[in-house]
């Protein structure tokens, strides 16, 4: 039986060299000369620091350049984090990188699956959900149906079985 995991999983690889990138920009730029300007990534967190909300803001606006360049979704990024201020003058910004499907998101694909009257299962499996059918052109037809209802999720469709 054909089917498919839809997932969110973005390319670690791409993402580490899009956040070198950008601190090697900051570095050379001559506005940001004698700042604490930084991009730092710990695991899934990328960390912006900066002197202003100003300089964040701009030090924002290279890495979001950067990963578009490398042909990455920016919706892969939760930039709803607050900026914090450590001390003195100095601000940051913690930016989570979105990994895995989380169970609010699941079980909604879930419901528009079978509401969508296609002859296609989709199961919950950890942090992605599985879609499986009879045939390939009601797989795709839940593909568009996922992409089309959920624009703010990054979905990624993998491990296709035949």
């Amino acid at each position: 039986m054909p089917s498919f995991d839809a997932v969110i999983d973005p390319n670690l690889v791409e993402l580490r060299n899009a956040v070198d990138q950008s601190s090697r920009e900051i570095g050379t730029r001559f506005d940001f000369k004698g700042s604490s300007a930084r991009i730092d990534l710990a695991g899934k967190d990328i960390t912006l620091y900066a002197d202003s909300d100003f300089q964040i803001a701009q030090v924002t606006e290279i890495l979001l350049a950067k990963l578009a360049k490398r042909n990455l979704d920016l919706r892969y990024l939760d930039t709803s984090a607050k900026v914090e201020k450590i001390g003195g003058d100095k601000v940051k910004q913690v930016l989570k990188v979105r990994s895995g499907i989380e169970s609010d998101v699941a079980k909604k694909m879930q419901t528009l699956v079978k509401q969508s009257k296609l002859k296609v299962q989709a199961a919950i499996q950890g942090d992605s959900v599985r879609i499986s059918g009879a045939k390939r052109d009601e797989l795709q037809a839940s593909m568009a149906l996922l992409r089309k209802e959920l624009p703010d999720v990054p979905l990624t469709f993998n491990n296709f079985r035949d």
